[in-house]
C-alpha cells in the first residue's frame, strides 16, 4: 500500500532534510520510496517553480500565485505522486497543499474558499495520510537559512522577507496543525539533526504500525 507523508513549516526548519533521513530509514527496511517537493516534482511543474521562487510572479499579486500553484501541483499529482502511490510506494514530499494554506492563505490573504477549490482541481483525493509540520523559532530557522546562503545557496524571495512574516508564517502552521490533528502532527525542529530524525521516526513508525511490519516472521 503506497503511503503519502508531507513535511512543511518555515524557512529553514529542516524539512529537506529529515524528508532525505526519513527515506533513507525507510529504504533500508525494504519500502519503495520517491522524494519530490513543490512547487515542482514534474518537469513542468519545475518551470513553473522557477518562475515562483524568483520573485517574477510576484508583481501579480498573490491569486496569481496561487493560480501558478495550483497548475505546478496538478501536473505534479497526475505525473508523479499518484502514479508512485499507485505502485505501492511511499511518497514524501517537501511541501504540499498546506504551503498553499499558509503562505498564500494565511499570509496573502486568498479567501480559504478559492484555495480549497484549488486543492480539489489539482490534487483530487491525492490528500497526505500524514503531515509533518516541522516548528522552530524563528531566529533560529532564519539563522539556518542564512547559513544555507552563505554556503552559495540562493535565497529565494520568500527566506528574503523579513522577520514578521516568518513569526506569521509559523502562526500559520501551527494553527493548521490546531485545526487538522488526526493528519498534522507538530515536531519540534530544534536541536540536532538526529535528535529531530528520531522524532520524525518514533512518529512514522507509530503511524503506520512500522514495528509491527519489521518485526521477525
Amino acid at each position: 500500500m503506497g503511503r503519502f507523508v508531507t513535511f512543511e513549516g518555515g524557512e529553514g526548519v529542516g524539512k529537506s532534510t529529515q524528508m532525505r533521513r526519513l527515506a533513507a530509514r525507510l529504504q533500508a527496511s525494504g519500502h519503495e520510496v520517491l522524494t519530490t517537493r513543490e512547487p515542482g516534482g514534474s518537469p513542468r511543474a519545475e518551470h513553473l517553480r522557477e518562475v515562483l521562487l524568483s520573485g517574477r510572479a510576484k508583481p501579480f499579486g498573490p491569486m496569481a500565485e496561487t493560480v501558478l500553484l495550483a497548475s505546478a501541483r496538478a501536473d505534479h499529482v497526475d505525473r508523479v505522486i499518484r502514479p508512485a502511490l499507485g505502485r505501492g510506494a511511499w511518497v514524501l514530499c517537501d511541501r504540499f497543499i498546506d504551503s498553499t494554506r499558509a503562505y498564500q492563505g494565511a499570509l496573502g490573504d486568498i479567501d480559504l474558499g478559492v484555495i480549497s477549490a484549488l486543492e480539489r482541481v489539482a490534487a483530487g483525493d491525492c490528500v497526505p495520510d500524514l503531515t509533518l509540520i516541522l516548528d522552530a523559532p524563528v531566529e533560529l530557522g532564519l539563522g539556518r537559512a542564512g547559513a544555507r546562503a552563505g554556503d552559495g545557496a540562493q535565497r529565494d524571495r520568500f527566506e528574503a522577507e523579513g522577520a514578521a512574516f516568518h513569526d506569521r508564517l509559523r502562526r500559520a502552521f501551527i494553527d493548521i496543525c490546531r485545526h487538522e490533528p488526526r493528519r498534522c502532527v507538530l515536531v519540534d525542529a530544534t536541536g540536532a539533526e538526529e535528535e529531530v530524525e528520531a522524532r520524525v521516526w518514533d512518529i512514522v513508525t507509530r503511524r503506520f504500525d512500522l514495528t509491527a511490519a519489521m518485526a521477525p516472521a
